[in-house]
């Protein structure tokens, strides 16, 4: 049964930066593609970042890049995201995606990710 638990969310004050994890298990992680996703209160989840199975693949949605880095260690089967400079409209539940891919561009749409984990908070206060 595959599981995907995220953690370290919080909140932190605007300028501030959080890690989140995502430790995977029920998979071999070196397989799957990785996301992260979220979604504020009263949108739609939204595409953040995803890496490739390898690691040398990597996206950004546009207003995260140059703050966000996604990295993921195979061996522990954890994938990250470092969110630096957080602003108020990062607040969201931050979610974690898995899916068995080959390509070296990773999915935006959340459609394209099979597994989900339940999300975790992050709230930027000004």
């Amino acid at each position: 049964q595959v599981q995907l638990v995220e953690s370290g969310g919080g909140g932190v004050q605007a300028g501030g930066a959080l890690r989140l994890a995502c430790a995977a298990s029920g998979l071999s992680l070196t397989l799957y593609t990785m996301g992260w996703f979220r979604q504020a209160a009263g949108k739609e989840r939204k595409f953040v970042a995803a890496i490739n199975r390898s690691g040398g693949g990597t996206a950004y949605e546009d207003s995260v890049k140059g703050r966000f880095t996604i990295s993921r260690d195979n061996a522990k089967k954890t994938v990250y995201l470092q969110m630096n400079r957080l602003e108020p409209e990062d607040t969201a539940v931050y979610y974690c995606a898995a899916v068995r891919d080959r390509t070296w561009s990773p999915p935006k749409r959340d459609d394209a990710y099979d597994y989900w984990g339940q999300g975790t908070q992050v709230t930027v206060s000004s």
